[in-house]
């Protein structure tokens, strides 16, 4: 199991899955395009099954939670078979619960305060969301100095165009997103085309990465 979510891609694929029959071949398309790990967001009903079915018939891809809200859907992600957990926020029990589970996690920070709190209980690996709204790649290269040990992936509303500004940063190992997964692909089950689209987005990642 790795420590880091964050040295998992150079880009963390982000899935809505109404069904989960279609976890397995995405998974895979993902895979053979060069993204070997899937963030399955806990939207909807088929989510734990689409991780269930990840985790059991494609385990060289890393399948995990996203969209974690409470200690419970924690608990349940990580018995469904997620290999790491991810929230847009975090709170002091949903944290502890994070903790808890004994996967690699990241929770979600869009402030300095929340970032330094997190760092002042021992967390330096952290979401930055939603990152385009919130300041986006010039708001952490303003971070990259005060607070040179926290280490971001941010994710909401980037794309191809915009990544590579995240990835010249210090403090940015991965962004995630869900650009290599258009609604219209999924729709049709274009599997090649996402292997496509995720060839593309692998080889964006530039810049020094962590250090």
């Amino acid at each position: 199991m790795t420590a880091s979510v964050l040295g998992l891609a150079p880009v963390l694929p982000v899935a809505v899955l109404p069904d989960a029959a279609d976890a397995v071949p995405l998974a895979r398309a993902l895979a053979a395009g060069g993204l070997p790990a899937i963030e399955v967001t806990l939207r909807t009903d088929a989510a734990l099954d689409a991780i269930r079915a990840v985790a059991a018939e494609v385990p060289e891809v890393a399948v995990g939670a996203g969209t974690v809200l409470s200690p419970g859907r924690a608990a349940a992600a990580v018995r469904a078979g997620a290999r790491f957990l991810v929230s847009p926020g975090w709170t002091e029990p949903l944290l502890a619960a994070l903790r808890a589970e004994g996967v690699p996690f990241l929770p979600g920070v869009s402030t300095v305060s929340e970032v330094m709190a997190l760092l002042e209980r021992g967390v330096r690996e952290m979401k930055f969301f939603p990152a385009e709204a919130a300041g986006g790649a010039p708001y952490l290269a303003s971070l990259a100095s005060p607070l040179p040990e926290a280490r971001f992936c941010p994710t909401g509303g980037i794309g191809p165009a915009t990544a590579p500004a995240y990835f010249a940063l210090p403090n940015v190992p991965c962004v995630g997103g869900s650009w290599m997964l258009p609604p219209p692909v999924l729709a049709r089950r274009d599997w090649p085309r996402v292997t496509q689209l995720a060839r593309e987005a692998a080889r964006l990642r530039c810049g020094p990465g962590p250090v």
